[in-house]
């Protein structure tokens, strides 16, 4: 059985794995990255160097799943968001020839995705997305089987949707702020005339669970405009299923919001009138969470080498 060195880079850390081909995880542990105000590719390289060298003699290949926009069948790195030193980078080629392994690189949201797809909540399924509720969303859309990357590879970079049209010159325009768990802490300061750097998920679902009028109305607004979003990625791709990730994602009560804001969006609609054939949104939980971005990359280095059907 073959074993792989699979890499989830961040932008505060850089977690990493030993894995075999079916995704079990055999050692993992995390190092620091390096900042991107003041460091730069070399010293990120420096970081990866004595991981790899410690397990070089027992892996096949290495896997790598990073922020940005990538093309992922050439390993290149458009941008790499917080990971700006390796913006403009064939990162997959520079690795390959630095460790003389076979090396891939692949978007994290889309290797949630895949994660999802191969063993999780996706799978079997044909047409489907998981949207990761982090800082801001992220994600990847699986249609006819296969994961959409888009012919610039921008596929499912959800953040990047406008959202208010008033405020599309500011981030509070797009989904990226309003859907991502600082998005919920806005909601929630709205209501209680706190600052939103006063909240952290913890604290807004202990207010909640407790009953905290104020930050339930806050939790209510983000679900509503969270499942508005849902509801039009749906109309817009007819999906078998939409998984939802993150850390807040784990939280009961916030899917007991978004599936009644679900539910009032999709009963309240008066075309239902003119088509009432109109399918709701089927959501659930993602099987995986902190470890799904190093199980999709894996799944991604195994297609990408012919190692997966």
């Amino acid at each position: 059985m073959k074993n792989y060195l699979v890499f989830d880079a961040g932008g505060t850390f850089t977690k990493y794995a030993l894995m075999d081909e079916n995704a079990v995880i055999l050692e993992k542990a995390k190092v620091p990255t390096p900042s991107y105000l003041d460091s730069t590719k070399e010293e990120y390289y420096q970081v990866l160097d004595d991981i790899v060298n410690k397990n070089k003699s027992t892996i096949s290949g290495i896997a790598v799943s990073m922020p940005g926009m990538l093309d992922s069948q050439r390993g290149y790195c458009m941008t790499a968001g917080y990971l700006s030193y390796l913006c403009g980078t064939p990162v997959a080629d520079e690795l390959s020839l630095r460790y003389g392994l076979p090396v891939t690189v692949e978007n994290d949201g889309k290797c949630a995705a895949l994660a999802e797809y191969w063993k999780g909540s996706l799978k079997d399924c044909t047409n489907g997305a998981v949207v990761v509720l982090g800082s801001g969303v992220a994600g990847g859309i699986i249609l006819n089987g296969q994961l959409y990357r888009g012919k610039r590879f921008t596929a499912g970079e959800y953040s990047f949707i406008c959202t208010q049209k008033e405020k599309f010159h500011t981030q509070e325009g797009f989904w990226g702020m309003q859907g991502g768990a600082n998005g919920l802490y806005h909601f929630v300061a709205k209501h209680t005339g706190k600052e939103w750097t006063d909240y952290d998920g913890p604290k807004v679902f202990a207010l909640a669970n407790e009953g905290d009028p104020k930050v339930l109305m806050g939790l209510k607004e983000y679900t509503d405009s969270l499942a508005l979003q849902i509801y039009n990625l749906n109309i817009l791709l007819d999906l078998d299923i939409i998984a939802i990730g993150g850390g807040i994602s784990q939280q009961p009560l916030l899917f007991e919001y978004l599936n009644a804001s679900v539910d009032e969006i999709a009963g309240n609609n008066p075309l239902l009138e003119i088509s009432p054939y109109i399918p709701k949104p089927n959501i659930t939980n993602c099987t995986y969470y902190n470890d799904s971005n190093l199980i999709g990359a894996l799944y991604h280095y195994m297609k990408l080498k012919g190692e997966q059907k």
